[in-house]
């Protein structure tokens, strides 16, 4: 895969400058896709991000795909991190983070009037020693994929954890609990009391987003999001960043 025909600064260079001096024209944008972007280090990644702005609160749902930093070991695995939810996914815990989240994970649903979302799951198969009501669990088939709808969070608007010069779209699990249809077995495991996952996300272009997940404070990986069907189109929300 060719890295995607996009200026850097030079490693190091204070977000403020980057965005000032190194603005991401509209070919330049157009250039990245979510495959292209794995190719580049975690500086570049994060150049791109803090030079993106939040845009509008995405609708609907959004085929996903996540990699970890190009310049880390990649070997960290699941009893490596804060305890999930205790004991609750011991059958897995020698997994591979990465690896664990390929097989589960395959985009999410937003649903902008409720300020709520829901991933998209799949290989529900790992979770099956944990999991007794398979069939009350809500699906959608979209993309040509039937997936579970499982580990619902709020979404606002709000600061960033990289770049807090101006606002992403922060995707708040601890909020879980208060969403209806929330399950603690197992959407717990996302919660405070699991993983401790915060989301956000900026827009690269309309159905096209670039995401940074955190597991409490600490930078876990990244991940984009696209819808096919918008992605491409024309910039009929350029003018409202960030809103409902």
């Amino acid at each position: 895969m060719v890295q995607p025909n996009v200026r850097f600064a030079p490693p190091g260079t204070e977000p403020a400058r980057v965005e000032r001096e190194y603005p991401l024209t509209d070919a330049e944008r157009r250039a990245l896709t979510p495959q292209n972007v794995q190719t580049l280090t975690q500086e570049q990644v994060d150049q791109i991000y803090v030079r993106l702005t939040a845009g509008r609160v995405p609708d609907g749902p959004f085929r996903g795909d996540l990699f970890y930093p190009r310049d880390a070991n990649g070997r960290a695995q699941l009893r490596d991190l804060p305890e999930p939810a205790p004991g609750v996914l011991g059958h897995v815990a020698t997994l591979k983070v990465e690896r664990l989240a390929r097989l589960l994970w395959r985009g999410k649903v937003f649903f902008r009037s409720q300020g709520i979302l829901r991933n998209r799951i799949d290989g529900i198969g790992v979770l099956r020693p944990i999991i007794r009501d398979f069939d009350t669990i809500p699906k959608l088939t979209f993309d040509g994929e039937t997936t579970y709808l499982l580990f619902p969070a709020k979404v606002s608007c709000g600061q960033s954890l990289l770049d807090p010069r101006q606002p992403s779209i922060v995707i708040d699990y601890a909020q879980g609990p208060s969403i209806e249809g929330y399950r603690p077995v197992p959407d717990a495991i996302a919660g405070p009391d699991g993983l401790n996952i915060r989301d956000e996300v900026r827009r690269v272009r309309p159905g096209f987003y670039l995401g940074r997940a955190y597991f409490g404070s600490r930078f876990a990986l990244n991940f984009t999001l696209i819808d096919p069907a918008t992605a491409g189109a024309a910039d009929s929300d350029g003018s409202q960043d960030c809103t409902p």
